[in-house]
C-alpha cells in the first residue's frame, strides 16, 4: 500500500488528506519510483486552491518534483534501470506519495554526489533557474556586467538564481519582504537587495543602475510587482512573468510598453521540458553547477509527508526561505 496526499475539493491547506492506494506496475514508457524526498513549490498552492490556470480533475494528487530509487521499468525505457537513483520535475502532478508509476521522459538518473534531499529540493526550481538564465534571453542576450532584477529572491528559485547569476557575472538586484530575507539574498550572490516593504523598489533600481534600468526583470510575484517590474526595464528590456504569488497580474496596456520598447513574456518550465533530450540537457546543466559547489541548494524547512498541510500553510504565508521538502 502507498500513502498519497489528495485534494478531494479545492480550498485551504486543510483539504490535503492522506489516503492509501495500490501503486501498480509501470506500462510502456513508464517507471515506478520509490520516493526518498519530495519538493514543495508555490504552484502546489495554486493547484490545491483551484486558482491554477490549468484545471485538474478531482481528486487531485499534488506535487511536481521528487527523488528516489527506481523500482520497476516498463518496456521502451532505456535511460533508467531498476535500482537507479533518480530525480524528476514533471507534469501532471503526483509526487506527494511514497511511490508512484509515472512517465519516464522527465525522470533523470541522479549523480552520486547529489543527495536525494538536495535533488528533491532543486529539480523544478533548478530547471526553472536554468531556463530563466540560459534560455529566456533579452535582445542581445545576457552578458557579464548586465543588471537584472529578481523578485522574491530568498525563495527556492531565487536563491539558486542569485548564485547562478553571480557565477555568470550578472549584477543581480534582489527584492524580498524582510531585512533577513534581503541578507540571505546578498549572502547568496545578489549584489543588491531591496526590502520592498520599507523601500520603493523602482526608485532604488533606478538609483542603483544610474537611471539605466535593468535588462531583465524576473517576476514570480505577480499583482504586486508587475507594473514596477516594467518601470525598471531599460530600453528593449525584458520582463519574464513566471508566477503569481500575490495574485494574477493585472491586464497590461500594450501601448504603455512603447515608453521603453519593452518585451513581456509569460513562461513556464514545462514548455522547455518537451523531450527526453531537452530534459536531460537542462538537468545536466543544473547537476553540474550544483555538483561543482558554485550553487548550493538551501533546504530551510523539512516536514513529514503526513504534515504537508503545515508545509502549505507556511509556504502560503511566505514564512519560508529557500526550499521546503517532505520526507518519507
Amino acid at each position: 500500500m502507498n500513502r498519497v496526499i489528495q485534494v478531494k475539493r479545492f480550498g485551504g491547506a486543510d483539504e490535503l488528506k492522506v489516503v492509501t492506494t495500490e501503486v501498480g506496475d509501470p506500462g510502456p514508457g513508464q517507471i515506478r519510483i520509490r520516493h526518498k524526498a519530495i519538493g514543495l513549490n508555490f504552484t502546489d498552492v495554486y493547484m490545491r486552491s483551484g486558482v491554477h490556470p490549468v484545471k485538474f480533475d478531482l481528486p487531485l494528487q499534488l506535487g511536481m518534483e521528487a527523488a528516489g530509487v527506481v523500482e520497476a521499468v516498463g518496456s521502451g525505457v532505456e535511460h533508467l534501470r531498476v535500482g537507479d537513483r533518480a530525480a524528476y520535475a514533471t507534469h501532471p502532478p503526483g509526487s506527494y506519495c511514497d511511490a508512484r508509476v509515472m512517465e519516464a521522459q522527465n525522470v533523470c538518473r541522479l549523480p552520486d554526489e547529489i543527495s536525494f534531499e538536495t535533488a528533491a529540493a532543486m529539480m523544478l526550481k533548478g530547471l526553472t533557474a536554468q531556463y530563466l538564465l540560459k534560455q529566456s534571453l533579452p535582445v542581445g542576450g545576457l552578458h557579464a556586467g548586465d543588471f537584472v532584477l529578481f523578485h522574491a529572491a530568498a525563495g527556492g528559485v531565487g536563491l539558486i538564481v542569485c548564485q547562478w547569476a553571480r557565477e555568470l557575472g550578472l549584477r543581480l538586484i534582489a527584492t524580498a519582504g524582510t531585512d533577513e530575507k534581503c541578507r540571505l539574498a546578498t549572502e547568496n550572490g545578489a549584489e543588491f537587495a531591496i526590502n520592498y516593504k520599507t523601500e520603493q523598489f523602482t526608485d532604488r533600481v533606478r538609483e542603483i543602475t544610474e537611471g539605466r534600468g535593468v535588462k531583465v526583470a524576473y517576476d514570480a510575484v505577480g499583482k504586486d510587482t508587475v507594473e514596477g517590474s516594467l518601470a525598471c526595464l531599460q530600453r528593449f528590456g525584458l520582463m519574464i512573468s513566471f508566477g503569481s504569488a500575490s495574485g494574477p497580474p493585472p491586464p497590461l496596456s500594450i501601448p504603455s510598453l512603447g515608453s521603453n520598447s519593452a518585451y513581456v513574456t509569460r513562461q513556464l518550465v514545462f514548455s522547455f521540458l518537451t523531450s527526453r533530450d531537452a530534459t536531460q540537457a537542462m538537468a545536466d546543466d543544473v547537476f553540474a553547477v550544483v555538483a561543482s559547489g558554485k550553487v548550493k541548494v538551501h533546504i530551510a524547512q523539512r516536514y513529514r509527508l503526513e504534515d504537508v498541510a503545515k508545509a502549505h500553510t507556511a509556504l502560503e504565508a511566505r514564512q519560508t526561505t529557500g526550499s521546503t521538502i517532505l520526507t518519507v
